[in-house]
């Protein structure tokens, strides 16, 4: 039987043909999916309309029904008709008789009811309509998808075109009560793309935050990116209908029990497959939502600013501020966009350093700029040029914010492409109570907990990389540890990290659950146990990046899952590792390295002239993409000679901050002249420095600078404080506290002072004069950036040129941390 002959069955033979109809239409193999929702509401229509004239011409004496009318609002308005879907309908009417509107009324209802089929109704005049509209956004909503079954086609007409109308010209009221009704719910039910038994209706990026992007985009104020959109509710719809099928109820839940015989119903490997196709779907949907409500919240902010623009400005038009963040990359209203002289189709890395730069400010990516480098930028070489690496760092150390700049990337394909192994982890469902995200998403949330822990590590970059990746073998079968291990190694080898680092990733990901599982299995008095675990992890080094992830795993994975008591266990279990680890004695870096013969040149020519002397050279490194022969981003080599003397680290980092070049690795040392020459030394200085954006200023203005900043006629301090007041503080991302130690037995010559602390211009400047403060001599310093966070290494001495004391190094190190926290 056709679906025209299924239609006729239903008109022709009232409510029972309708039911006999109506069963056979959802019994059909054949047909699912949007065709039988649209079929389903047909069915409907003409059943409804049949009934609606037949009772209207009895009650009329036969004449054709004038001033009322049937209306499907809501989902039936909308045509998407789940098998157990109620029927939301409006007897309009033009106020006349009330009696004869109520026996109508009544005669259509009980065949509804008869047929055990569930009714939200309500029996209205226009002016009742749209007064109740006002008053409830949700009646308003379903108006909005009103649709005409049956009686006078005018009066419904008329109702849809004051509806809208008014929907328009409240917009600006409306929306921000649509968004915060959204809001409400979502913390009520969560967020479906993570839920184990999620509500395909009411959580968040389900089909009711659907319904609202499309009253978004009715009211003309903004509109939701489309691309995917259509696709992935109808996914949601095609599930609900399954879910209505398999138990035979009016639920928008599913349950766990019911998932395997809905992923059957839909043809699907199994209830995994099944969830992540929903987890896909929300996760659009969200995205779209994010991007939507944000685009109406700068809509109604520029309608509140520009009447006071106008009358400041005489009618003029005000271009957007646009504030520099990277290179490429600016701030435009409350979002990072591509600068105007971006090139993203040769500028690989420009997706990670704009992703970067926005989590780092606290602010979105702009829809336009992730489509345009998804659209435009070449794929990275492999391996990874550093400055690709470092700011695949930086946004995973960027807290919280990492988060929506990552899904901001993923919904454009970004991830996928840069980490092709992603695509297996995302939207995996984890089916463990204790797990609260999908395996993407955890990922993700264990980088944004091991953030907070940077600065109990030396090496944040393998910390966070390591969180990034450390269940990244749950997309494949069997020990995800051991299948991780491998992808790990070859992730670190493409993305740049050199062999050393590969392997201690590597270790990671393979032992991640060794502390938790042998601190709460294991006897920790059993000399054994500890043996074992030294022998696993090999380095102090990596037994605190081991600490920190485990912690920041665990952290990430639900509240149950950590807690103070595991981990104390696991603290005492890393100090018994600790102990008999502790053999293992660093090298003194100050005895580690000779220097060069251009080394040798620039600290003999230093001690002549009596004034620094500078070289400001390229790195000889493979160009970036194309083959411009443009040398990597991440910066070049400047050599600085200074006969010794005090406040050489401040001035040279204080001019670098000035001139907005960024220390990217740094080393200043005391170095003898050589035999022959003169009794006297001279501080080294070799840097790795890159311009924040722009060019590199001149070697010749640099020297110039540093003269004078070593006279005291440049005021450097003067200098930053007028650019910090020219620049307002942006929100940003919410830094881990900086952390300074004494490093202990660190050098037989010196005493070790450690920080660590988030990167940022100036922060050298500010160490320095620290230092220089507390009267000590810097013999010297060691210091790095990986990603936005510094670690940095001073090896001081008293006036005399002895280590300090202990109290006093214990002091000194106290109030470095005072002067950057301030």
């Amino acid at each position: 039987m056709t679906g025209t002959d299924v239609r006729d069955e239903a008109e022709n033979s009232g409510p029972g043909g309708y039911a006999a109809a109506r069963l056979r239409l959802l019994n059909e193999g054949a047909r699912s999916g949007p065709p039988r929702r649209a079929a389903l509401a047909g069915l409907t229509d003409d059943w409804l309309a049949g009934l609606f004239d037949a009772v209207a011409a009895e009650t009329g004496a036969g004449r054709p029904p004038r001033g009322v009318s049937l209306v499907a609002v809501g989902g039936y308005g909308r045509g998407e008709l789940s098998p157990r879907s109620d029927l939301d309908l409006l007897l309009l009417h033009d106020g006349g008789d009330p009696g004869a509107i109520a026996a109508l009324a009544d005669r259509l209802w009980y065949p509804v009811w008869d047929l055990g089929l569930a009714l939200d109704h309500s029996v209205r005049t226009p002016a009742e309509a749209r007064r109740t509209a006002g008053d409830d956004l949700k009646v308003q909503l379903g108006l909005l998808d009103a649709r005409h079954l049956a009686g006078d086609a005018t009066l419904t007409a008329q109702l849809r075109t004051t509806v809208l109308a008014d929907w328009r010209n409240q917009a600006a009221r409306r929306l921000p009560e649509l968004r915060e009704l959204c809001a409400e719910r979502a913390a009520r039910q969560g967020e479906l793309r993570y839920l184990l038994e999620p509500d395909l209706k009411e959580a968040r990026g389900g089909l009711r935050d659907a319904t609202a992007l499309r009253a978004v985009a009715a009211s003309w104020l903004a509109d939701a990116p489309r691309e995917g959109l259509a696709d992935a509710r109808r996914r949601l719809l095609d599930v609900r209908d399954a879910l209505h099928l398999t138990t035979g109820r009016a639920t928008d839940r599913l349950a766990l029990q019911e998932q395997d015989q809905v992923a059957t119903a839909l043809d699907l490997l199994d209830a995994d497959a099944l969830l992540r196709q929903v987890y896909e779907a929300a996760r659009v949907i969200s995205y779209a939502s994010d991007v939507t409500w944000r685009e109406v919240g700068r809509v109604l902010r520029s309608r509140a600013v520009r009447p006071r623009l106008r009358a400041m400005l005489g009618g003029g038009k005000q271009a957007a501020d646009r504030s520099p963040l990277a290179e490429g990359v600016v701030e435009q209203d409350g979002e990072v966009v591509l600068a105007r002289t971006a090139r993203p189709e040769r500028d690989p890395v420009l997706p990670l350093r704009a992703a970067a730069a926005a989590a780092q400010a606290g602010l979105p990516l702009s829809l336009h700029a992730v489509r345009r480098l998804a659209a435009a930028a070449g794929p990275l070489p492999t391996p990874w040029p550093a400055e690709a690496r470092e700011q695949l760092v930086t946004l995973l150390g960027s807290g919280r914010p990492t988060v929506d700049v990552w899904e901001a990337l993923e919904a454009e394909g970004l991830i996928s492409r840069l980490l092709p192994d992603w695509e297996r982890v995302r939207c995996r469902p984890q089916r463990n109570a204790v797990h609260v995200w999908t395996v993407d998403r955890h990922l993700i949330e264990t980088a944004v907990r091991a953030s907070a822990l940077t600065r109990r590590v030396g090496r944040p970059d393998l910390l966070l990389v390591a969180a990034l990746l450390h269940d990244i073998g749950k997309g494949w079968p069997g020990d995800h540890s051991l299948t991780g291990e491998t992808i790990a190694r070859d992730v670190a080898g493409r993305i740049g990290f050199d062999r050393a680092d590969a392997a201690v990733l590597a270790g990671l990901v393979r032992h991640h659950l060794l502390l938790v599982e042998t601190a709460t299995r294991r006897d920790l008095d059993d000399p054994a146990t500890v043996r074992a675990v030294a022998d696993a992890v090999g380095t102090q080094s990596t037994l605190e990046l081991l600490h920190a992830l485990t912690e920041a795993d665990a952290l990430a994975t639900g509240p149950a899952a950590w807690s103070s008591w595991r981990g104390s266990l696991v603290a005492e279990l890393v100090r018994r590792v600790s102990a008999v680890l502790a053999g293992d004695v660093p090298d003194d870096p100050e005895t580690t390295a000779a220097p060069t013969a251009e080394h040798e040149r620039l600290a003999v020519e230093a001690w002549r002239t009596g004034g620094p002397v500078l070289a400001l050279r390229p790195q000889p490194e493979a160009p970036v993409g194309e083959p411009s022969g443009e040398p990597e981003r991440l910066g070049v080599e400047l050599l600085i000679a200074v006969p010794d003397q005090p406040g050489v680290l401040p001035s040279v980092a204080g001019l670098l901050a000035v001139h907005r070049l960024t220390v990217r690795t740094a080393e200043l040392r005391a170095l003898e002249l050589p035999d022959g020459v003169d009794d006297g030394t001279v501080l080294l200085l070799n840097w790795r420095v890159a311009a924040e954006y722009g060019s590199l200023p001149q070697a010749a203005r640099l020297r110039a600078d540093l003269v004078r900043a070593l006279d005291g006629s440049l005021d450097i301090a003067g200098r930053l404080a007028e650019r910090d007041a020219a620049y307002p503080r942006r929100r940003g991302v919410v830094a881990p506290p900086p952390r300074v130690t004494v490093a202990p037995a660190a050098s037989r010559h010196a005493t070790v002072i450690e920080a660590r602390a988030q990167d940022a211009p100036g922060l050298l400047f500010r160490i320095g004069r620290a230092l220089e403060d507390a009267k000590v001599r810097v013999r010297s310093a060691h210091v790095s950036t990986l990603g936005a966070n510094a670690v940095d290494a001073f090896y001081v001495t008293g006036p005399a040129g002895d280590p300090l004391p202990e109290e006093e190094a214990a002091s000194v190190a106290r109030r470095l941390e005072e002067a950057l926290r301030a």
